[in-house]
């Protein structure tokens, strides 16, 4: 988690709570930030990956969280300080479990090894419930991993920023047809989460595929249930246009 103490030291080395982020982002780059950090002994209050990771709202330090701040990286040790909403609710799905008929019928015994997110999206996968959420069964494992965003822009609040080569990920991202799907895999109950995590690979895709559509679907295992949320981006050029479609909850049928 993000250090307060080490971003109250930032925020006063370069007047950052000064700057008036109605006019403007505030652009902040890694060797600014190390330089400032410098003669912490924590690991966690020094690195610069571990400082500018907040991808939910209760890790946003305390001295960003007062002024309305997150931050966005926009190239390759470079970030931007900007005011607003960064973060998009995951409501919960309180509706009644949608039983699935699995598709395979025989069991996935290594599927029982561990216990992480990409190993639960895929056995969902297996099972069908991916193609079903998406009624979508030409689907097929095409993306996974990290990849560098190409250059683009877009609005936050009235402020246009530019990205490029911001390295971004996705857990799985499935091809079809007509489509591409991108999913965001969790393996514990969240209730909110960055929108970079959605945008980023979003506008990644959309650029490097331009004739098929690009979705975006959250993913959590809970115990013996998967619950999928699907997002759209209204506007691909507004950060902030991010709105929820769709959402169900499954459960495998015996």
């Amino acid at each position: 988690m993000a250090s307060n103490h080490s971003w109250k030291k930032i925020f006063a080395d370069y007047d950052i709570a000064d700057h008036d982020f109605d006019a403007s982002v505030f652009h902040l780059n890694a060797d600014e930030i190390k330089s400032s950090v410098q003669n912490f002994l924590k690991t966690n209050e020094r690195e610069v990956r571990i400082l500018c990771s907040q991808t939910k709202r209760e890790e946003v330090p305390e001295v960003m969280r007062q002024l309305g701040l997150f931050i966005l990286p926009v190239q390759n040790g470079g970030f931007v300080l900007a005011r607003g909403e960064g973060y998009v609710d995951i409501p919960d799905i309180a509706t009644t479990a949608v039983s699935h008929e699995p598709e395979l019928t025989w069991p996935l015994e290594t599927s029982k090894i561990g216990d992480s997110e990409m190993q639960h999206l895929d056995y969902a996968f297996a099972k069908g419930i991916i193609k079903t959420f998406t009624s979508d069964e030409s689907l097929h494992l095409t993306i996974r991993g990290r990849k560098r965003t190409p250059r683009f822009e877009f609005y936050v609040g009235n402020h246009r920023v530019q990205v490029e080569s911001v390295q971004t990920e996705v857990d799985a991202g499935y091809e079809g047809e007509e489509q591409v799907v991108l999913v965001e895999a969790k393996n514990s109950e969240t209730d909110n989460t960055i929108i970079r995590q959605l945008y980023y690979p979003f506008r990644l895709w959309s650029a490097r595929v331009p004739n098929k559509q690009v979705r975006n679907v959250f993913f959590e295992k809970r115990v013996d249930e998967y619950l999928l949320w699907e997002f759209k981006f209204a506007d691909k050029d507004d950060y902030n246009s991010i709105q929820l479609i769709k959402s169900t909850k499954y459960k495998l049928a015996s």
